[in-house]
C-alpha cells in the first residue's frame, strides 16, 4: 500500500489530488490570507462589501488571487496560496460555511458532500446504532 503523502522529484511533499499548504504556498498566498485574516473585524468585512476592488488593492493581491476572488473560485484561491482556514473568513461574507467550501473544492453538491462526511463520521447516533446491532 502506498503512503498517503509522497515526495516529488524536487523533494516537496505531495498528496495526490490535494494541494499541500507548505512554506511555498504560504509565501505565495500571503496577500490573500492576510486579507482574509483581516475579516476577523466586522468593520473590515463591511469595508470589503462596500468596495471589493479597493479593499483588495490594500493587500496587493496577485492577478491570480484577484481573479479567484472576483470569480468566487475557491479552487483557484487555494491554487494561488489560499489557506482554507483563512478563506473561510471570506466565504462567510458570501454566506458560505466550511462545508460549502468543501463541496466547492470537491465539485459535488452540498448534500452529497455532507453525506460523504457522515459516511465516515462517528456520531452519537452511529455509536448507538452499532451498540444496538450487537
Amino acid at each position: 500500500m502506498l503512503p498517503l503523502a509522497q515526495i516529488d522529484d524536487s523533494g516537496r511533499r505531495m498528496i495526490p489530488g490535494t494541494p499541500v499548504f507548505d512554506g511555498d504556498a504560504a509565501q505565495a498566498g500571503y496577500p490573500l490570507n492576510a486579507m482574509c485574516y483581516s475579516f476577523n473585524s466586522q468593520a473590515n468585512r463591511d469595508a470589503f462589501v462596500a468596495d471589493e476592488e479597493g479593499y483588495m488593492a490594500r493587500f496587493a493581491l496577485t492577478p491570480a488571487q484577484l481573479a479567484a476572488v472576483r470569480g468566487r473560485d475557491v479552487n483557484a484561491m487555494i491554487a494561488a496560496g489560499g489557506n482554507v482556514y483563512y478563506l473561510a473568513k471570506l466565504a462567510g461574507i458570501f454566506g458560505l460555511n466550511v462545508q460549502d467550501l468543501g463541496a466547492l473544492q470537491t465539485g459535488v453538491g452540498l448534500d452529497e458532500f455532507k453525506a460523504g462526511l457522515m459516511s465516515h463520521a462517528v456520531t452519537e447516533r452511529h455509536v448507538a446504532q452499532l451498540e444496538q446491532a450487537q
